[in-house]
């Protein structure tokens, strides 16, 4: 039991350098990269201050983002949080030195920001993978294909029956 223990917001382990911590955010999941010594690398908005402020909506709408070196404990703030290294069965990690040398290289950089190309979580696994992955990107975009998917059928009947009302006079 003691693997699952890592994964437990209310104890979630003592993350090692390279690890990717996930955040629960209210509406979504932030993520950072931990460097060690209590500090983590993560994506901020341009124009905010604190992190904590990281989870009002114009963060998710910022167009830039700015790489930051904070400790753990505060961009976590009062959010549960967990090690999340979800993606090492698919990908092969870099090796440490790597991922902390080229996380540390890009602090207090501005950066392109696009919550469906190029988020928090993008970032990270760029970092750790040398590949950039997103399931919760992948997860908005497939919502947002059903929508038009699901608005374009709606649309489609509309249209049919209008057709078939000008056929019966």
């Amino acid at each position: 039991m003691a693997g699952i223990q890592g994964f437990s917001t209310t104890h979630p382990g003592d993350p090692e350098p390279g690890d990717l911590i996930e955040i629960f955010r209210p509406a979504y999941q932030h993520w950072a990269l931990y460097l060690g010594d209590g500090y983590v690398i993560n994506v901020t908005p341009v124009d905010e201050g604190p992190p904590a402020t990281f989870a009002s909506a114009k963060s998710v709408f910022s167009r830039k983002a700015r790489v930051r070196m904070q400790l753990l404990k505060d961009v976590v703030g009062n959010d549960a949080y967990h090690i999340n290294n979800k993606y090492d069965g698919t990908y092969a990690p870099l090796p440490v030195e790597e991922i902390i040398w080229r996380a540390e290289n890009l602090i207090d950089q501005e950066v392109s920001y696009d919550l469906l190309g190029n988020n928090c979580e993008h970032f990270v696994t760029l970092l750790r993978y040398g590949e950039g992955v997103s399931d919760q990107a992948n997860r908005a975009i497939s919502a947002i294909g059903f929508v038009t998917a699901a608005a374009g059928a709606f649309s489609l009947l509309g249209l049919l029956r209008s057709r078939s009302r000008e056929t019966q006079y």
